[in-house]
C-alpha cells in the first residue's frame, strides 16, 4: 500500500470519526533493545498526520529516532468494534515550551472545569516538548460489517469458494 492508498483509507467516514474521537492511540515502536513497546497516547490528527507530543526525555523519542516506523491503532469498545490500524514513519523535533498540538489533544480527555488547572501545571512542568509526526504508509479500518481482519477475510473466502 502507498501512502495515498491510506489517506483514502483515512479519509472514509467512519475513520474521521475514529481519528477525531476522544479515543487514546496505541502506538508500537521499537525500544533500544529490539523488544516492541506499545504506550497508549493521545494524539491529533492534522494536515494528514497523527500529531503526537511528549517529554523530550522521554524513552521513545530516542528509540524514534533511532527507528522511526511505528505502528497506531484506535478502536472503540463497542461490539463489534471499530478498529483503525496504521503503518508508518514518525519525524520527531524538539520544540520549546508546550506545542499547541499537546494542549489540543489533551483538550479531548481533561474535562473542562479541570482545564485552567492542567494548563498551568503543564506550562510549568515543560520548558521543552518532543513533538512527533507520523506519516501513514498504511492504513486498514475494521467494522466487522464490510471489512474483517485479513485472516478473517480469507476463511469467509475459502467458504465461500469451495
Amino acid at each position: 500500500m502507498d501512502r495515498q492508498a491510506a489517506l483514502r483509507v483515512l479519509a472514509t467516514p467512519l475513520a474521521q470519526e475514529l481519528l477525531h474521537s476522544d479515543l487514546l492511540s496505541r502506538l508500537a515502536y521499537l525500544g533500544p533493545d529490539g523488544y516492541p513497546r506499545v504506550v497508549p497516547i493521545g494524539y491529533i490528527w492534522k494536515d494528514g498526520r497523527f500529531v503526537v507530543c511528549t517529554a523530550w526525555n522521554a524513552p521513545k523519542v530516542k528509540a524514534l529516532q533511532a527507528n522511526p516506523r511505528v505502528a497506531l491503532s484506535i478502536d472503540t469498545q463497542t461490539q463489534p468494534p471499530h478498529i483503525l490500524l496504521v503503518r508508518g514513519n514518525a519525524g520527531v523535533e524538539q520544540v520549546n515550551g508546550v506545542p499547541d498540538e499537546y494542549l489540543e489533544a489533551s483538550r479531548k480527555a481533561v474535562p473542562q472545569p479541570q482545564w485552567s488547572a492542567f494548563e498551568t501545571q503543564v506550562r510549568g512542568l515543560y520548558d521543552q516538548m518532543a513533538r512527533i509526526s507520523i506519516t501513514a504508509e498504511w492504513a486498514k479500518l475494521i467494522d466487522f460489517e464490510t471489512t474483517l481482519p485479513s485472516a478473517v477475510e480469507e476463511l469467509v473466502s475459502r467458504r465461500s469458494h469451495p
